[in-house]
């Protein structure tokens, strides 16, 4: 009962910091994209961004511990992934990986492949939220291979490494616009909300990245 108790305190405590990382985190990730890329401004407001990306992830992952909500788990580390590796992509100019880009990105792989599970689970439960599962676990099958094997052949430098950047940041931007619309979605299926985001989002980033390896 004790223990339930200070559990129930430490979530009461985590979310309003967490509500407030994620609503700094969306107002500097306008800002950058707003800004002149690569100016004082526009790095200052990434790594804003990126440090309220922690916070997001710190608090979400104990709360998720909590509330013995693996769905939550599996997000947060999808959406900190995007975060993480778009500000490494940002500033590894040389495209080697280290340690920590191979355990970031075998996590990311990972979580996808729990969603995957995860996804299986709902749907023989008749619960509608194995789609959004479905496309998020694929999201992240998709981008932590396509960095894992940036990783391995070297090749996120130039072009590539500012697409790569672009991609993850915006990703990670997707996942926290998406937790504010999910709070109160306005009517149902809950799903549409879930998928609604990087259903809208994702064609701009496709449309931006062409730009950007077109210079």
């Amino acid at each position: 009962m004790f223990y339930r108790r200070t559990m129930n305190e430490m979530a009461q405590v985590l979310l309003p910091i967490h509500i407030l990382a994620g609503t700094i985190a969306l107002l500097c990730a306008a800002l950058a994209v707003s800004s002149e890329k690569g100016k004082k401004f526009h790095v200052l407001s990434g790594r804003t961004y990126f440090w309220c990306m922690v916070a997001i992830f710190l608090t979400a992952i104990p709360m998720s511990i909590i509330s013995s909500n693996i769905f939550l788990f599996l997000i947060a580390v999808f959406s900190f992934y995007l975060a993480f590796s778009g500000m490494r992509f940002a500033r590894n100019r040389k495209g080697v990986a280290t340690t920590l880009d191979w355990v970031a990105v075998s996590l990311m792989i990972l979580s996808g492949a729990g969603m995957w599970i995860l996804a299986g689970i709902y749907f023989t439960n008749n619960d509608s939220q194995y789609i959004p599962l479905l496309v998020f676990g694929f999201l992240a099958l998709f981008l932590g291979y396509g960095d894992y094997s940036s990783h391995k052949n070297k090749t996120a430098t130039g072009k590539e490494r500012l697409a790569k950047h672009l991609t993850n940041m915006l990703g990670g931007t997707i996942a926290v616009i998406t937790a504010v619309l999910v709070v109160n979605p306005p009517f149902d299926p809950e799903w549409v909300w879930w998928v609604l985001p990087t259903v809208l989002v994702t064609p701009v980033i496709v449309r931006w990245n062409k730009k950007t390896l077109s210079y």
